[in-house]
Protein backbone atom coordinates (compact mmCIF):
# COMPACT_ATOMS: atom_id res chain seq x y z
CA UNK A 1 0.00 0.00 0.00
CA UNK A 2 1.30 3.28 -1.09
CA UNK A 3 1.82 6.44 1.35
CA UNK A 4 -0.13 8.93 0.71
CA UNK A 5 1.49 12.03 1.08
CA UNK A 6 1.06 16.24 0.63
CA UNK A 7 3.18 19.22 0.32
CA UNK A 8 2.97 21.81 2.28
CA UNK A 9 5.07 24.54 0.12
CA UNK A 10 4.34 28.34 -1.28
CA UNK A 11 7.39 28.12 -3.18
CA UNK A 12 6.45 26.47 -6.86
CA UNK A 13 9.96 25.30 -7.89
CA UNK A 14 10.20 23.54 -4.19
CA UNK A 15 6.83 21.99 -4.74
CA UNK A 16 7.39 21.33 -8.38
CA UNK A 17 11.18 19.02 -7.14
CA UNK A 18 9.57 17.53 -4.18
CA UNK A 19 6.76 16.21 -6.74
CA UNK A 20 8.93 15.03 -8.73
CA UNK A 21 10.78 13.11 -6.28
CA UNK A 22 8.10 11.58 -5.02
CA UNK A 23 6.51 10.32 -8.36
CA UNK A 24 9.97 8.76 -8.60
CA UNK A 25 9.58 7.13 -5.43
CA UNK A 26 7.07 3.61 -5.53
CA UNK A 27 5.87 3.31 -2.36
CA UNK A 28 4.49 7.59 -2.03
CA UNK A 29 1.52 8.87 -3.81
CA UNK A 30 1.13 12.87 -4.02
CA UNK A 31 -2.64 13.52 -3.51
CA UNK A 32 -2.55 17.26 -2.90
CA UNK A 33 0.19 20.47 -2.65
CA UNK A 34 -1.11 23.16 -0.57
CA UNK A 35 0.49 26.87 -0.78
CA UNK A 36 -0.21 27.15 2.63
CA UNK A 37 -0.88 25.95 6.11
CA UNK A 38 -4.17 26.66 6.12
CA UNK A 39 -5.14 25.09 3.05
CA UNK A 40 -3.26 21.81 4.69
CA UNK A 41 -5.72 22.11 7.71
CA UNK A 42 -8.42 21.62 5.23
CA UNK A 43 -6.87 18.65 3.38
CA UNK A 44 -5.98 16.78 6.30
CA UNK A 45 -9.20 17.20 7.83
CA UNK A 46 -10.94 15.76 5.05
CA UNK A 47 -8.70 13.47 3.53
CA UNK A 48 -6.83 10.57 4.69
CA UNK A 49 -2.85 11.86 4.80
CA UNK A 50 0.09 9.13 5.88
CA UNK A 51 2.96 11.89 5.04
CA UNK A 52 3.26 15.84 5.15
CA UNK A 53 6.32 17.00 3.10
CA UNK A 54 6.06 20.42 5.28
CA UNK A 55 8.24 24.13 4.62
CA UNK A 56 8.53 25.83 8.08
CA UNK A 57 8.52 29.67 6.22
CA UNK A 58 4.72 30.02 5.19
CA UNK A 59 2.47 32.48 4.86
CA UNK A 60 -0.25 32.98 7.87
CA UNK A 61 0.65 30.36 9.20
CA UNK A 62 4.22 28.75 10.40
CA UNK A 63 4.90 25.17 9.51
CA UNK A 64 5.90 24.47 13.08
CA UNK A 65 2.49 26.30 14.64
CA UNK A 66 0.60 24.34 11.73
CA UNK A 67 1.95 20.74 13.75
CA UNK A 68 1.14 21.87 16.89
CA UNK A 69 -3.01 22.56 16.09
CA UNK A 70 -3.13 19.05 14.54
CA UNK A 71 -4.57 16.58 17.02
CA UNK A 72 -2.90 13.65 15.09
CA UNK A 73 -0.01 14.09 13.34
CA UNK A 74 0.55 11.92 9.92
CA UNK A 75 4.62 11.64 9.58
CA UNK A 76 6.13 14.64 8.91
CA UNK A 77 9.54 14.97 6.84
CA UNK A 78 10.32 19.19 7.40
CA UNK A 79 12.05 20.76 4.14
CA UNK A 80 13.65 24.23 5.19
CA UNK A 81 16.03 26.05 3.68
CA UNK A 82 17.20 27.16 7.26
CA UNK A 83 18.76 24.86 9.89
CA UNK A 84 18.03 26.58 13.52
CA UNK A 85 14.44 25.27 13.42
CA UNK A 86 15.61 21.43 13.58
CA UNK A 87 15.54 20.98 17.37
CA UNK A 88 12.15 22.57 17.16
CA UNK A 89 11.50 20.31 14.72
CA UNK A 90 12.87 17.30 16.50
CA UNK A 91 10.56 17.80 19.36
CA UNK A 92 7.68 17.72 17.32
CA UNK A 93 8.73 14.60 16.44
CA UNK A 94 9.45 14.76 12.86
CA UNK A 95 10.33 11.66 10.90
CA UNK A 96 13.20 14.26 9.04
CA UNK A 97 14.34 17.55 8.70
CA UNK A 98 15.24 18.20 5.07
CA UNK A 99 17.81 21.03 4.19
CA UNK A 100 17.02 22.75 1.19
CA UNK A 101 18.23 22.30 -1.78
CA UNK A 102 17.26 18.93 -1.68
CA UNK A 103 19.34 16.32 -3.48
CA UNK A 104 17.34 13.16 -4.24
CA UNK A 105 19.73 10.76 -2.56
CA UNK A 106 18.97 12.83 0.37
CA UNK A 107 15.45 13.02 -0.35
CA UNK A 108 15.91 8.86 -0.56
CA UNK A 109 17.61 8.67 3.08
CA UNK A 110 14.50 10.37 4.52
CA UNK A 111 11.58 8.38 2.86
CA UNK A 112 13.45 5.24 3.74
CA UNK A 113 12.67 6.37 7.39
CA UNK A 114 8.87 5.54 6.79
CA UNK A 115 9.28 1.77 5.69
CA UNK A 116 10.28 1.15 8.97
CA UNK A 117 7.41 2.03 11.20
CA UNK A 118 5.12 1.54 8.91
CA UNK A 119 6.65 -2.07 8.25
CA UNK A 120 6.22 -2.89 11.95
CA UNK A 121 2.57 -1.82 11.94
CA UNK A 122 1.54 -3.65 8.79
CA UNK A 123 3.27 -7.17 10.63
CA UNK A 124 1.38 -6.31 14.38
CA UNK A 125 -1.93 -6.13 12.53
CA UNK A 126 -0.64 -9.35 10.27
CA UNK A 127 -0.20 -11.36 13.35
CA UNK A 128 -3.28 -10.41 14.80
CA UNK A 129 -5.11 -11.95 11.46
CA UNK A 130 -3.25 -14.58 11.17
CA UNK A 131 -1.74 -13.23 7.51
CA UNK A 132 1.79 -13.92 7.02
CA UNK A 133 3.97 -11.04 6.73
CA UNK A 134 5.18 -7.91 5.01
CA UNK A 135 8.55 -9.14 3.52
CA UNK A 136 10.54 -5.82 5.04
CA UNK A 137 12.29 -3.95 2.60
CA UNK A 138 13.86 -0.35 2.00
CA UNK A 139 14.52 1.63 -1.73
CA UNK A 140 17.67 2.31 -2.59
CA UNK A 141 19.20 4.37 -5.11
CA UNK A 142 21.14 2.34 -7.56
CA UNK A 143 22.24 4.03 -11.34
CA UNK A 144 20.26 6.90 -11.03
CA UNK A 145 17.07 4.16 -10.09
CA UNK A 146 15.27 3.43 -6.83
CA UNK A 147 15.59 -0.13 -6.35
CA UNK A 148 13.83 -2.52 -3.91
CA UNK A 149 15.73 -4.51 -1.57
CA UNK A 150 14.32 -6.87 0.82
CA UNK A 151 16.02 -7.09 3.69
CA UNK A 152 16.30 -10.87 4.44
CA UNK A 153 18.13 -11.27 1.22
CA UNK A 154 20.68 -9.16 2.12
CA UNK A 155 24.38 -10.96 3.46
CA UNK A 156 26.18 -8.17 4.33
CA UNK A 157 27.04 -4.73 3.10
CA UNK A 158 30.22 -3.66 2.81
CA UNK A 159 31.91 0.27 3.13
CA UNK A 160 33.47 1.25 -0.13
CA UNK A 161 35.81 4.42 -0.71
CA UNK A 162 32.32 6.73 -1.36
CA UNK A 163 29.29 4.18 -1.28
CA UNK A 164 28.81 0.78 0.19
CA UNK A 165 28.08 -1.98 -1.40
CA UNK A 166 25.30 -4.51 -0.77
CA UNK A 167 25.72 -7.77 -0.98
CA UNK A 168 22.92 -10.51 -1.78
CA UNK A 169 22.57 -14.30 -2.82
CA UNK A 170 22.67 -13.22 -5.81
CA UNK A 171 24.02 -9.88 -7.13
CA UNK A 172 25.57 -6.71 -5.08
CA UNK A 173 24.16 -3.13 -5.33
CA UNK A 174 26.43 0.03 -5.23
CA UNK A 175 24.51 3.02 -3.45
CA UNK A 176 26.19 6.04 -1.68
CA UNK A 177 24.83 5.73 1.91
CA UNK A 178 27.67 5.84 4.87
CA UNK A 179 27.84 2.67 6.53
CA UNK A 180 27.17 4.12 9.75
CA UNK A 181 23.87 5.33 8.42
CA UNK A 182 23.09 2.37 6.87
CA UNK A 183 23.29 0.63 10.51
CA UNK A 184 21.29 3.45 12.48
CA UNK A 185 18.30 2.41 9.60
CA UNK A 186 18.35 -0.91 9.90
CA UNK A 187 19.35 -1.30 14.07
CA UNK A 188 16.23 -3.36 14.50
CA UNK A 189 16.43 -5.28 11.69
CA UNK A 190 18.84 -8.04 12.30
CA UNK A 191 21.91 -6.34 11.48
CA UNK A 192 25.07 -5.95 13.43
CA UNK A 193 28.30 -4.35 13.31
CA UNK A 194 31.25 -6.22 12.88
CA UNK A 195 34.01 -4.01 11.74
CA UNK A 196 34.12 -0.25 10.30
CA UNK A 197 33.76 -1.81 7.09
CA UNK A 198 31.11 -4.42 7.54
CA UNK A 199 27.22 -4.65 8.55
CA UNK A 200 26.54 -8.01 8.41
CA UNK A 201 22.66 -10.18 8.97
CA UNK A 202 23.11 -12.43 11.55
CA UNK A 203 21.17 -14.91 10.49
CA UNK A 204 23.44 -15.13 7.37
CA UNK A 205 26.18 -16.07 9.71
CA UNK A 206 27.55 -19.88 9.10
CA UNK A 207 29.87 -19.64 11.55
CA UNK A 208 32.25 -17.31 13.52
CA UNK A 209 35.40 -17.00 16.09
CA UNK A 210 37.11 -14.12 18.10
CA UNK A 211 38.23 -12.74 14.86
CA UNK A 212 35.92 -13.26 11.92
CA UNK A 213 32.81 -14.63 10.79
CA UNK A 214 31.60 -16.83 7.64
CA UNK A 215 28.66 -15.74 5.32
CA UNK A 216 28.36 -17.18 2.13
CA UNK A 217 32.02 -18.28 2.05
CA UNK A 218 32.98 -15.42 2.47
CA UNK A 219 35.47 -14.72 5.81
CA UNK A 220 34.72 -11.36 7.14
CA UNK A 221 37.11 -9.98 9.88
CA UNK A 222 35.55 -8.33 13.44
CA UNK A 223 37.29 -5.42 14.45
CA UNK A 224 38.72 -5.07 17.57
CA UNK A 225 37.13 -2.32 18.87
CA UNK A 226 33.38 -4.22 17.80
CA UNK A 227 34.76 -7.36 19.25
CA UNK A 228 33.46 -7.50 22.54
CA UNK A 229 29.92 -6.06 21.66
CA UNK A 230 29.69 -8.84 18.68
CA UNK A 231 30.83 -11.51 20.79
CA UNK A 232 28.19 -10.70 23.31
CA UNK A 233 25.24 -10.58 20.66
CA UNK A 234 26.40 -13.64 19.06
CA UNK A 235 26.98 -15.46 22.08
CA UNK A 236 23.12 -14.54 22.83
CA UNK A 237 22.23 -15.94 19.06
CA UNK A 238 24.31 -19.42 19.81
Amino acid sequence: MNLRCIIVEDEPLAAEILAEYIGQTPFLQLTHICNDAIQALDVVRQHPVDVIFLDINLPKLSGLEFLKTLLHQPRVIITSAYHEFAVQGFDLHVTDYLLKPIEFSRFTKAVNKLLQPHRQSDQASASKTSVPPVRAYYFFMVNKRSVKIYLDEILFIESLKDSVSIVTKTKSYNTHYQLGELEELMRSDNFLRIHRSFLVAVDKIESFSAAEVEIAGRVLPIGRSHKLYVMEKLGRQS
